[in-house]
């Protein structure tokens, strides 16, 4: 597993129960395990409310969920299924919400159901909206302690977890692959590429030529005072914007009591820049140059959500979050938090291209429109630790044979 993050420690994890005996190896560039997306995140277990009922996105979602309550529970993990309100701050945003309400209840999500101001305010008295969508089977969880608890399952079943161990490169040849690392080389049969940030030069290295690339998106937190936050039961979300790929900034509540607003969408200067001050000239370029390819959301114009959505939360007062009011005055409620997210954008050369105003998109063929929809990104749990490889022939008779 090229990745110890929580995609590549689940597939390890899978593998390993699916054909135990199997010699597997994560190898993972970080002195410890969860340094980056997995680690940086908003720590919530979607619903899948979000997602074009039969989708395999729904279906993830949905069943990725149920399992990581059920890996929970046996690992001892706490979680909380503290729910979730989607707000409607103003009019023209009720019909979205009716439709998200179609879509939860397509998908199977239970209990959904929109509702009035007065029941939003007893359900979130710091939420403002006319109308809101209570989605109680939305949870929360830690997933640096889900890491945990899988690669402690990985050795326990003989794989072996390798930190300090970035990917430098790969040779194929008869019968398998030899995959060099820093910390050494491994002779293996199959390589599975779970490297997140890096997926696609990882690829490359691999000798595969993707049509893709990955664009760094940087989202950026502040966390509430004690005081503040006090008010926040669960989460709070925006009506998302059906043009833009984010869910929005929003409120969300901490297994650990923290509460924090956020995140934004600003374009990072380097793909694990997590601070503005951080700057890698090769990434940038990387990034540039795949602007000027067409691999940008929204094509060479980038994505509206870079400039809109960063100006107003990125360097604005988080109280800009839609639907939430804070009693209390912003600037005394809040404050940074360390760090940040990173929200990378898997983008296809060709995708989309601008057309009229920006964030105005259409097919860069003439084939039917598809509209991608907002998704969450690291805090879904579609991530399921009961995958099975049975379901991919091409694994399955390699790994048998």
């Amino acid at each position: 597993m090229a990745g110890g993050g929580i995609v590549g420690m689940a597939t390890a994890m899978a593998l390993l129960g699916a054909f135990p005996g199997l010699g597997v190896i994560v190898a993972e560039k970080e002195p410890t395990l969860g340094r980056h997306q997995t680690g940086r995140n908003s720590g919530v277990i979607h619903s899948g409310i979000y997602y074009r009922p039969g989708s395999l996105k729904a279906r993830l979602c949905r069943e990725g969920g149920g399992r990581l309550r059920e890996f929970c529970r046996d690992a001892g993990i706490r979680y909380e299924d503290c729910g979730k309100v989607i707000v409607a701050a103003t009019p023209s945003e009720v019909p979205e919400l009716h439709r998200l309400e179609e879509r939860g209840r397509a998908n199977g999500v239970p209990g959904v159901r929109v509702v009035g101001p007065g029941e939003l305010a007893e359900l979130e008295p710091s939420a403002a909206g006319i109308r809101a969508l209570h989605v109680p089977a939305t949870g929360i969880v830690d997933y640096r302690e889900v890491l945990g608890a899988m690669a402690d399952r990985v050795r326990a079943a003989g794989g072996r977890v390798m930190t300090n161990a970035e990917v430098l490169g790969t040779r194929r040849g008869s019968g398998g692959s030899t995959v060099a690392t820093s910390a050494g080389e491994a002779r293996v049969r199959l390589v599975v590429n779970c490297a997140g940030l890096y997926a696609d030069r990882v690829a490359r290295l691999a000798g595969a030529r993707p049509n893709m690339r990955i664009v760094p998106f940087r989202g950026e937190y502040f966390t509430l005072r004690p005081a503040a936050g006090r008010e926040i039961r669960g989460l709070i979300y925006p009506v998302p914007d059906p043009a833009l790929p984010f869910l929005g900034a929003h409120v969300t509540r901490g297994i650990h009591g923290d509460v924090h607003v956020g995140p934004n969408a600003v374009l990072a200067f380097a793909r694990e820049g997590y601070r503005r001050s951080t700057i890698r000239p090769g990434e940038l370029w990387d990034t540039l140059r795949s602007r000027g390819s067409g691999c940008w959301p929204g094509g060479s114009g980038g994505p509206r959500s870079g400039s809109t959505r960063g100006r107003s939360a990125g360097t604005g007062s988080p109280a800009r979050c839609r639907g939430w009011s804070p009693a209390s005055r912003p600037r005394t409620s809040v404050r940074p938090r360390p760090g940040s997210g990173p929200r990378p954008w898997a983008a296809t050369a060709g995708w989309w291209r601008t057309s009229g105003s920006p964030g105005r998109r259409v097919p860069s063929t003439s084939s039917t429109p598809r509209r991608r929809r907002p998704r969450p990104r690291s805090s879904s749990a579609s991530t399921s630790p009961s995958w099975r490889a049975s379901r991919w022939p091409e694994f399955d008779s390699r790994l048998q044979s």
